[in-house]
């Protein structure tokens, strides 16, 4: 039985979400008018935030029946669940539980035999290929989130194991130029200040990858004060990072400097047990990539003499055998998900509008043809998102006149 309590508190935390989402808004009443998403199934593997509660809302506004489990057991919103659970979504998701129960709440999704997936990390989408294969025949085909979930499917392609199509939702230009900069920087030096209360101020931040989350973690410790070094394979990413005027170096090298460190590349050992030997007392660990590897948790687990859990609130003290002290921040995980409380709705407003207009394109398409891969959310539906954007902030733009027009569509007018 729900507990009404958090129902109640699920809805006030979904109502100040759906404030700051108005281009979703207003796509949920227009699927509620045309119901595009008609008796179609939905598995969904997300983080199980007041945002994501938003575009479930907007799904079943347009048809859908809709079973969801958490991308991350340590960013689950118990209200939340409760007041989605109260409105008819079936949720597969609890804070803070085991990897044992992640899994099985993610097979609870699949059990609806979903007709369409949405996928934050391709975990979903990896048991349904391994695990669940009985389902496949069934699915038209989903969307993907985030950078790690692209790459472990381009990696299926690659390999002709991907039986279906999936829409690269994380590669359009508003979820990468703003949900992956603006979003992931903002919310990971949220997480890092809760977690710590640490003063960013005068302080060496390494910053592991220069993609667009690495990006905005870098500009956003800069802007309070940060001496913020850059970490790299790369060479055209450490070369913009260079040229933006922030120092970059190897791990090995920074690892000694460093005061806070973060990961924002979506590979694994990024921090290993080697750089860990050579770090400062107090050195502070944050992850911002999607999964828990990409800090070395066993090394650290193997370096330590002690271990102090809960210093602070999602603050862990490893005790080195010469008394230096690291802090780990979110056991590993996304720190920005688990000590804070993830991207700005504003932010996540464009992400999942674009995930909602490409389930009803994939709907629309799937049956002309769309072969199994990865596949570019289409350009309109990230144009239409902008400008609803834009629109609600009240910013106009300019429009071509029909002479520009002529002269971007023709070859032979020269200067």
């Amino acid at each position: 039985m729900l507990d009404s309590a958090l129902v109640e508190s699920g809805e006030r935390r979904i109502g100040w979400a759906a404030r700051a989402m108005p281009v979703l808004t207003a796509i949920g009443a227009r699927f509620a008018a045309e119901r595009p998403l008609e008796g179609l199934r939905v598995a969904a593997c997300l983080h199980v935030t007041a945002e994501t509660a938003v575009l479930m809302g907007t799904l079943k506004a347009g048809g859908a029946e809709i079973a969801l489990a958490a991308s991350n057991p340590l960013s689950t919103q118990d209200d939340v669940a409760a007041a989605l659970a109260d409105y008819g979504i079936a949720v597969h998701a609890r804070a803070g539980v085991d990897r044992d129960a992640y899994y099985r709440h993610i097979h609870q999704a699949l059990d609806i035999a979903p007709a369409v997936v949405l996928d934050d990390g391709c975990d979903l989408v990896n048991i349904l290929h391994t695990e669940r294969t009985e389902l496949l025949d069934g699915v038209l085909g989903g969307c993907e989130e985030t950078t790690t979930g692209i790459i472990r499917l381009r990696q299926m392609t690659a390999e002709e194991a991907l039986r279906f199509p999936m829409v690269a939702v994380n590669d359009t230009r508003t979820k990468r130029m703003f949900d992956n900069r603006y979003g992931t920087g903002q919310s990971t030096v949220d997480g890092i200040m809760r977690a710590t209360n640490t003063l960013l101020a005068g302080k060496t931040v390494v910053v592991a990858g220069f993609g667009y989350c690495g990006r905005g973690v870098a500009e956003r410790a800069r802007g309070l004060g940060a001496r913020v070094v850059v970490t790299e394979i790369d060479p055209v990413k450490a070369l913009d990072a260079s040229l933006q005027g922030y120092d970059v170096r190897p791990m090995a090298g920074a690892a000694r400097e460093g005061d806070v460190f973060v990961t924002v590349t979506g590979n694994r050992d990024v921090i290993r047990g080697e750089h860990l030997a050579v770090m400062k007392d107090g050195a502070i660990l944050a992850n911002a990539g999607h999964f828990d590897v990409e800090i070395d948790v066993r090394a650290l687990d193997e370096l330590a003499q002690a271990v102090h859990r809960g210093v602070r609130p999602n603050t862990d003290e490893y005790v080195l055998a010469d008394g230096r002290r690291i802090l780990l921040l979110a056991e590993g995980r996304l720190v920005n998900l688990t000590a804070a409380e993830g991207h700005p709705a504003a932010v996540m407003d464009m992400s999942f509008s674009a995930q909602a207009l490409a389930v009803a394109w994939l709907v629309r398409e799937r049956p002309s043809g769309l072969e199994p891969g990865v596949y570019d959310v289409p350009e309109e539906v990230d144009v239409e998102v902008a400008r609803l954007k834009l629109a609600a902030a009240g910013i106009e733009v300019d429009d071509l006149t029909p002479e520009q027009e002529r002269y971007l569509h023709s070859w032979r007018a020269g200067s």
